[in-house]
């Protein structure tokens, strides 16, 4: 038997070596351009799904907090809600992108967020330490809401308890923030009047556009949302349109191209950069610490949306 060539294997570890220590270098200027500012990042989609996904991302969060960003997890749970309707059966329908909602769905809408996918993401971060504080839009009152319907082919649509955020209170959020903890948080708001006062229902928010109306309101640096897509494309399905970099204006100007499920999402970052994030990227879900990539490597991953005056 021939044994192993000695410079082979030395060349071999150097090269491993300085590929392991570029990767640290690169993420240097990020680390520091991000240190103390807050990161809101979208949970949803596949990485909601698949175990190795689920723990990936959770150690994610982990890593960002110990690099010194404040980061705050806004999540859905369409895949788990429609496996308990089902489960239950409730029939479960869809128009402009949007869940339509009544009250039964409603109840399994609550119970699937904040009892299931939110206290089992707040288990995975804390497998590394005490880091993670679950809550929801309900918690002293993180968002209200009115309701909100959809505009499908020329009509309008009723979409029953389904809601857009018109208030954000930080208080409780810059709390924990300022105690290290990574805030969890199910993307439920309870329903307010036109006056401004309760009506003691309780709405589902689509978690991209809570996470924006978040971002906005905690004046954060980034918005990451994960999805089951690589990105934003300028011809679906066509992969190699794929937009890597976009300025507002020209997302703004694609609105009326996109399909109906890209369009939350769309608005979503629309909406964040022009409430004055500096930057909101769309990044496929799917790719192991997808998280880390877009934050922290100078091409990320997905789509980035810019401010017109982003440099």
């Amino acid at each position: 038997m021939v044994g192993k060539n000695p410079l082979a294997q030395l060349d071999a570890a150097r090269t491993e070596a300085r590929e392991k220590s570029e990767v640290l270098i690169e993420a240097m200027p990020w680390m520091q351009r991000f240190r103390g500012k807050i990161v809101v990042v979208k949970y949803g989609g596949n990485a909601m799904v698949d175990e190795e996904l689920r723990r990936g991302f959770a150690a994610d969060m982990v890593f960002m907090r110990l690099a010194g960003i404040h980061v705050v997890v806004v999540h859905g749970g369409g895949p788990q809600i429609t496996t308990m309707l089902d489960r239950v059966g409730i029939d479960s329908t869809f128009q402009g992108g949007m869940r339509v909602t009544d009250t039964d769905t409603m109840d399994v809408v609550r119970m699937v967020l904040v009892g299931q996918v939110g206290r089992q993401l707040v288990g995975l971060v804390n497998h590394h330490g005490p880091f993670a504080v679950g809550m929801s839009g309900e918690d002293a009152r993180l968002f209200t809401a009115t309701r909100r319907g959809a505009v499908v082919d020329g009509e309008d649509v009723d979409l029953g308890h389904v809601g857009a955020v018109n208030g954000v209170n930080i208080d409780g959020i810059s709390d924990l923030l300022a105690s290290g903890r990574i805030p969890v948080i199910s993307s439920i708001a309870p329903e307010i009047d036109a006056a401004g006062d309760p009506t003691g229902e309780v709405l589902n928010i689509n978690a991209d556009l809570a996470a924006a109306a978040l971002a906005e309101g905690l004046d954060a640096e980034k918005l990451v949302m994960l999805t089951d897509v690589e990105g934003l494309y300028r011809d679906w399905p066509d992969r190699g349109s794929l937009i890597p970099e976009i300025a507002a204006s020209e997302l703004r100007a694609m609105l009326p191209t996109l399909t109906s499920g890209m369009i939350p999402k769309a608005e979503a970052l629309l909406g964040a950069v022009d409430a004055g994030v500096r930057t909101a990227a769309m990044i496929d879900g799917r790719i192991e610490h997808a998280v880390l990539l877009e934050v922290f490597t100078t091409k990320g991953v997905g789509t980035m949306v810019r401010r017109d005056d982003y440099v």
